[in-house]
This record gives C-alpha cells, sequence and structure tokens, in this order.
C-alpha cells in the first residue's frame, strides 16, 4: 500500500469517529441506557473484528498470551472513549465531544511522536511541528467560539 491509500483509509476512519459517536449517542437515548448502547457497539466491533481475524489469519490471536500486558490497556482506552462520548455527546453536542477529542489526539499524538513511545516511529516535535499543531488546535478552538 502507499501512503496515500493509508491517508484515505485514516480519513474515512476519522470521518467514522463523529458518525460512531452520534450514532452510539442516539442508540443510547433510544434505549437510555448509554453504557448499554457500548455493550452493543463493543459486540458489533467484537464480530466484525473476529470476521476479519478468522479471514485473515487467525493464528495471531495465539501470540496475545506473549505480548507486553501493558499493550492491552488499549482496549481500556478505546471503553472509556466509547463510553465517554455515548454519555456525553447527548448532552455537550457531537461537534463539542468530537472537538475535544481531537485536541486530546493532537497533544497525545505529539508526545507519543516525540518520545517514541508504545514502538511509534519518532518524529521529533520541532517548532514547525509544534506550530502546525498549535495552529490545529486554534482552529478547534475557533469552532468552538463559532458554534455558540
Amino acid at each position: 500500500m502507499t501512503n496515500t491509500s493509508y491517508a484515505l483509509i485514516m480519513l474515512v476512519a476519522g470521518i467514522g469517529i463523529p458518525v460512531l459517536a452520534a450514532l452510539n449517542a442516539a442508540l443510547g437515548r433510544a434505549i437510555s441506557a448509554p453504557a448499554a448502547a457500548s455493550v452493543v457497539l463493543f459486540v458489533v466491533a467484537f464480530l466484525t473484528s473476529l470476521a476479519v481475524v478468522i479471514f485473515t489469519g487467525p493464528q495471531a490471536i495465539a501470540k496475545v498470551a506473549t505480548a507486553p500486558k501493558h499493550l492491552l490497556l488499549a482496549g481500556a482506552l478505546i471503553a472509556f472513549y466509547v463510553l465517554s462520548i455515548t454519555y456525553i455527546a447527548p448532552h455537550f453536542g457531537v461537534g463539542n465531544a468530537v472537538f475535544f477529542v481531537l485536541l486530546g489526539q493532537l497533544i497525545s499524538a505529539a508526545a507519543i511522536d516525540h518520545f517514541a513511545l508504545f514502538g511509534a516511529t519518532q518524529t521529533p516535535l520541532t517548532w514547525i511541528r509544534a506550530s502546525g499543531i498549535t495552529v490545529m488546535a486554534a482552529g478547534v478552538f475557533i469552532t468552538q467560539i463559532a458554534a455558540r
């Protein structure tokens, strides 16, 4: 795959995040239980992921037992994200919730890349990169002001 392919896939994934938030928040309202809506989301996600693993090579699942245990924290983080966005989005607005998630992602991604955390490729936080992140964060802030 090319970098363009990777970028397009991630663009679609990014488009999906607010859609996920809106759909799951609506499900939580429809059934009057945001936590139950999150469980339903994870069941569907599990079944989808399971189908992909079966298709692409189930032998990888056996290797999980030998992986560093701290890497499993990702599951707790996605649960926190889904539970929080499902509960908060109906009260705070999907746009507001996702914009603050985006701000957190900018900060976290910059730190992960700069320090090469979790095996990431190191990308130093230069003043140009920091300026770009600041402009993006300012854009998020401006959208919040404009929404009022």
